[in-house]
């Protein structure tokens, strides 16, 4: 049975689930012809949700917010609810299309760069092969007007997907999920960050054991040091700190 159990961190109410129950949800959605987005979430999104009311209502909205790192699991149990598993963006995104078949869901890839994009089509048909890939956008590095906005989103209509990834960084697929969420046909559109790279082998994940120990971010800040160093340094220690004051009951966790 799938359940709607999520549990408060610092504002943002994490759904409590797995793999299964996340891919459940999604087929539901499809079945149902239901129209919702997925946001994938670790400490970075939380804490920029902290700074950032309406991102927190984007989460907050969505239909589901999966823990994409294990503090935001530990968070959950910590609160509980033991049965939360990490579902993490790459492992949700292998998990859905392992499980396609040659009568559907059709997928649609939205992100990265062209080179990207080429390498993860080509992982996909070679270690996914019933996968249905529909299409795939690679969006410029540079604001769009209404009109190119309007003519991607007619694209991507146009090819029929049930599930468009979003591989974009956060905030800017939360809010490019939201603002398009009524626009598009597809059931699911769920925001994946890195994922794109991660699956099309561009760029390396951490081992299995390092991502298991909630050291992922120490894996990836040694992998892009230059772009990730002030990020992490931010945000590790802030993460640390509010959350332990939400556990001792002296930091209202501003959810609404």
């Amino acid at each position: 049975m799938l359940d709607d159990k999520r549990v408060n961190v610092l504002g943002v109410n994490v759904s409590v689930g797995t793999l299964e129950s996340a891919h459940g949800k999604i087929r539901e959605w499809i079945t149902g012809g239901q129209k919702h987005f997925v946001t994938v979430t670790g400490a970075h999104g939380v804490i920029e949700s902290r700074r950032d009311a309406e991102l927190r209502d984007i989460h907050n909205r969505a239909g589901m917010v999966t823990a994409d790192g294990m503090p935001l699991v530990w968070m959950s149990w910590l609160q509980g609810m033991r049965q939360a598993e990490r579902v993490y963006g790459p492992d949700l995104m292998r998990h859905v299309l392992g499980r396609s078949s040659a009568d559907g869901p059709r997928h649609y890839l939205y992100g990265s760069t062209p080179g990207t994009l080429c390498a993860l089509m080509s992982a996909i048909g070679r270690d996914y092969p019933a996968a249905i890939i529909a299409g795939a956008y690679s969006p410029p590095f540079r604001a769009t007007g209404e009109l190119e906005e309007d003519g991607v989103i007619d694209a991507i209509n146009a090819a029929r997907p049930d599930i468009v990834w979003v591989g974009l960084s956060t905030p800017k697929q939360e809010y490019w999920m939201d603002r398009h969420r009524e626009s598009l046909d597809a059931s699911a559109l769920v925001g994946v960050g890195a994922a794109f790279d991660f699956l099309a082998g561009v760029k390396s994940q951490a081992p299995r054991i390092v991502q298991r120990s909630g050291l992922e971010w120490l894996y990836r800040l040694g992998s892009e040091p230059r772009r990730l160093l002030n990020r992490y340094a931010d945000i590790v220690p802030k993460f640390i700190v509010l959350c332990a004051l939400q556990l001792a009951g002296l930091q209202y966790p501003q959810n609404r």
